[in-house]
């Protein structure tokens, strides 16, 4: 057998290093793993072992798997009352939400250095203040006896505000979503480059024609899907409107609670069969919403 030389028998330094170091390196990846599992069971068991147990218990009606369960949703009144109330507050909530958070990101993204960040420390509390708290707050507010609320009248510009009817759910809903879309639409303007106004300027074009086709084409993937984000967001909404209202506002989330509860008769399997299409609806939205992300990715790239 030929003798091998010296050099070549000895491994190179820098393999030597990655030979070295391989087996810890993968070692560290399963022990990161392991640390996921938690998390993992956790999710299970809150999240995906829930939504299987109210889709199967969706198809039972009186003892005996039916379809009854939706035949009755999609053929009573009350119910399909409950989902157009919730997607037209939705939307309308939103869309209002989403004009005055893109002002206000806008604004705060024009803004420099101390001022800014705390505009975005304020929007961040502000986005975590709701449920009870955000409800109590409006009713000591503009409730019947609020501060607010006298006020206005002993001006004489309001005669009579209900905050427990619709028009007071929309200044909630509104409220809550202003918050959350700022902190989704700052980040966009980032990619507005400076030097796009001035050569927009420098082409004769006005700050109008500089955002009807500059800026809002580039941050448009970003407002539809934060306006998805709004919608999800007030679909979901239980806990400041069943303070607000009682429960005698007709939502979808208020239907669930109330068929779960028992306040007046437990069903709940009709309680599933609602939540099963609520589920739809958050899925849809949410499906749009990757797709808006998947497109402007690629416009991007």
């Amino acid at each position: 057998m030929a003798d091998i030389p010296a050099d070549c028998a000895q491994p190179h330094p820098k393999t030597e290093g990655i030979i070295m170091t391989k087996k810890p390196f993968a070692r560290f990846h399963w022990q990161a793993a392991l640390l996921i599992v938690p998390f993992i069971l956790l999710f299970c068991l809150f999240q995906i072992a829930p939504m299987i147990w109210v889709l199967f218990n969706s198809f039972i009606y009186e003892e005996a798997w039916s379809f009854d369960n939706y035949f009755e949703i999609f053929t009573n009144d009350f119910y399909l009352q409950a989902f157009e109330n919730t997607i037209w507050l939705s939307l309308i909530c939103s869309v209002v939400g989403l004009l005055i958070a893109s002002i206000t990101a806008f604004s705060i993204y024009k803004m420099q250095g101390k001022v800014r960040n705390l505009m975005i420390s304020f929007t961040t509390m502000a986005s975590n203040f709701s449920g009870v708290p955000l409800a109590f707050a409006f009713i000591i507010i503009l409730g019947f006896n609020g501060a607010i609320t006298l006020q206005l009248k002993a001006w004489g510009w309001i005669d009579d505000f209900n905050i427990y009817s619709a028009s007071g759910l929309m200044l909630l809903y509104i409220y809550f979503q202003i918050p959350l879309g700022v902190l989704l639409l700052y980040p966009a303007f980032d990619a507005l480059k400076p030097e796009w106004e001035d050569a927009a300027k420098t082409m004769g074009a006005s700050k109008f024609t500089y955002w009807m086709k500059v800026g809002i084409p580039v941050i448009a993937p970003a407002l539809l899907g934060t306006f998805i984000i709004l919608v999800a967001n007030a679909v979901g909404a239980y806990a400041s409107t069943y303070a607000l209202t009682s429960g005698n506002y007709n939502l979808v989330t208020i239907r669930i609670a109330s068929l779960v509860s028992g306040d007046l008769f437990l069903e709940p399997n009709m309680a599933a069969a609602i939540s099963v299409l609520l589920i739809a609806i958050l899925g849809f939205i949410t499906a749009i919403h990757h797709w808006l992300l998947k497109r402007s990715y690629h416009a991007k790239s």
